[in-house]
């Protein structure tokens, strides 16, 4: 049989191809080619080593080389087992009582960043752009007890709060930046049952010297209280800014100065329904010295990655 002319020892993940006296490629069904091929051909230890990467903040491309998986079976697992672990934390993240709750946003793009999309990219692919992701933390448990990947506008949080809503019994306070629509969506999906304060805080910059970077420094607070009578002790967003720090070390996609960045809202959304089911049920809090989950009392034990996907 003849080899196609510039192809004559090429390899695939799954073998030798062969090729027509035409020059086609030929897969035999043992060889069939990994594009596109269904993720429930997978070994379960080679889908676990896919996810245990993802979530231990390696890119999607380290990982496909890290396992010799080819880069859309590592995408289709990840959007795989982000559908489960939304329905699990849709499923179990209920009914919680809370005293205090802090929400923040955090940024990342899908495909391109807002400031350079053109205006055919804002009619043809809305999703393309600025992507925040709402968190909202219990500074007790550090259970992640809500959570929403969008747009920064009001129909966003006005879905994110309404969420959060349903999540909690009882009364609670809640602690939020000084984002313009967070007032107006807590009394209306929260009503009396909720005290809300807005946390502002400015920054000063320092000059270290020439050739050297030097993070801006706190330079005050300004406390508002918006709804109800919250008690000044808990007024605090520090709890919820410092997860978004263990939010960009451990998952790729909200790394910054990188090529890590999502290509399509669905991997997104996958990747931190994974990251927080993850977070709440598997991995010990430091300190805590248990999983936020089991702190919270939905769970008894430390959950297995593999229980997030089973």
């Amino acid at each position: 049989m003849l080899s196609a002319p510039g192809n004559r020892n090429r390899q695939t993940r799954e073998g030798q191809a062969d090729y027509t006296s035409e020059g086609n490629r030929h897969y035999t069904p043992s060889r069939a080619p990994v594009k596109g091929g269904p993720v429930n051909i997978l070994k379960p230890e080679r889908k676990l080593a896919i996810l245990s990467g993802l979530i231990e903040g390696c890119s999607a491309r380290s990982v496909s080389r890290m396992t010799g998986c080819h880069l859309e079976t590592v995408l289709k697992v990840l959007v795989e087992s982000g559908k489960k672990c939304e329905a699990l934390l849709n499923d179990r993240m209920r009914g919680l009582h809370c005293e205090a709750v802090e929400m923040d946003e955090l940024w990342s793009y899908v495909y391109k960043k807002q400031r350079v999309l053109k205006p055919e990219d804002r009619i043809q692919h809305p999703e393309y752009g600025d992507a925040y992701t709402f968190v909202a933390l219990d500074p007790t448990t550090k259970a992640v007890v809500a959570y929403l990947v969008g747009k920064r506008d009001y129909v966003s949080t006005d879905t994110f709060i309404a969420d959060l809503s349903q999540r909690i019994d009882g009364p609670v306070q809640l602690s939020t930046d000084g984002f313009q629509y967070y007032q107006s969506t807590i009394a209306r999906h929260f009503g009396s049952r909720a005290s809300h304060a807005e946390i502002v805080k400015w920054y000063t910059s320092v000059n270290p010297g020439s050739g050297r970077y030097a993070p801006p420094m706190v330079g005050g607070i300004q406390i508002t209280e918006r709804l109800g009578s919250p008690d000044r002790s808990k007024i605090c967003t520090s709890y919820v800014e410092r997860n978004n720090w263990t939010i960009r070390c451990s998952v790729r996609r909200f790394t910054r100065l990188t090529n890590a960045f999502s290509r399509k809202i669905e991997n997104l959304k996958a990747a931190v329904a994974l990251w927080f089911a993850y977070y709440n049920f598997c991995r010990i809090h430091g300190s805590l010295r248990v999983t936020p989950a089991m702190r919270a009392g939905i769970t008894g034990h430390v959950w297995n990655l593999v229980d997030l996907i089973a």
